[in-house]
């Protein structure tokens, strides 16, 4: 199992201390702020299950999905010379294969073999699984934003607001689009980096010694 699925492994794991990283020091600092205030303490699993905190998680998973999703979709029609992330502008490409060629290959998944709206769906299955990731997220994000800003506003003597309602906020927005630009910033600079720097090794790296115009990994 593990020389099979170590890379997903050791990412899951880093995923995962990283989030129970967040947590703690998230619930510390809650804490702190509220004996700054003058107000009771929380336990862990009350700011786990509170809106700030699944308000920054919803947030940041929101803008991963979304930079995977189109990074995946843009690659399969544009183009950028010498990036290893790219596909060639010229000569065929195994991704560019059509599927209906290998029905008869037994080792092939079965929607191949299948065909059809199925062979349809399956052939835009990690975009279109990577979109509903980030459209539960998004919605994930508003209603957690809409609980905390509700929460606040309570605070302040002004009527809770719904979710669609705080979808509306500039708020909610500024939130977005502060971990949007800074997701497409690093898609856009390891396409661009890749085309002179390498890194021996790793499959999104061209070889050391591939030119620099050369596109694609390989």
């Amino acid at each position: 199992m593990w020389k099979n699925n170590n890379l997903s492994i050791v990412l899951f794991l880093l995923f995962a201390t990283s989030l129970v990283g967040q947590s703690l020091s998230g619930w510390k600092a809650h804490n702190q702020d509220q004996r700054d205030h003058g107000e009771p303490e929380i336990r862990y699993v009350e700011f786990v299950q509170s809106s700030d905190f699944g308000e920054t998680v919803f947030e940041n998973w929101e803008s991963e999905f979304l930079q995977m999703a189109f990074y995946v979709m843009l690659t399969v029609f544009l183009f950028q010379k010498g990036s290893a992330e790219s596909k060639k502008h010229d000569g065929a490409e195994a991704v560019d294969a059509d599927p209906r060629a290998h029905r008869a290959d037994p080792h092939a998944p079965w929607p191949v073999k299948r065909g059809g709206w199925i062979l349809t769906v399956y052939k835009n299955s990690l975009s279109l699984a990577l979109l509903l990731l980030f459209l539960g997220s998004f919605v994930g994000h508003a209603a957690a934003g809409a609980r905390k800003y509700s929460e606040e506003q309570l605070e302040h003597g002004s009527p809770p607001v719904g979710m669609l309602e705080y979808m509306g906020n500039p708020r909610f927005w500024y939130e977005s689009f502060q971990n949007w630009q800074s997701e497409f910033l690093s898609v856009l600079v390891i396409v661009v980096l890749s085309i002179w720097l390498r890194q021996w090794g790793s499959p999104e790296s061209k070889p050391v010694h591939a030119p620099h115009a050369q596109t694609g990994s390989s």
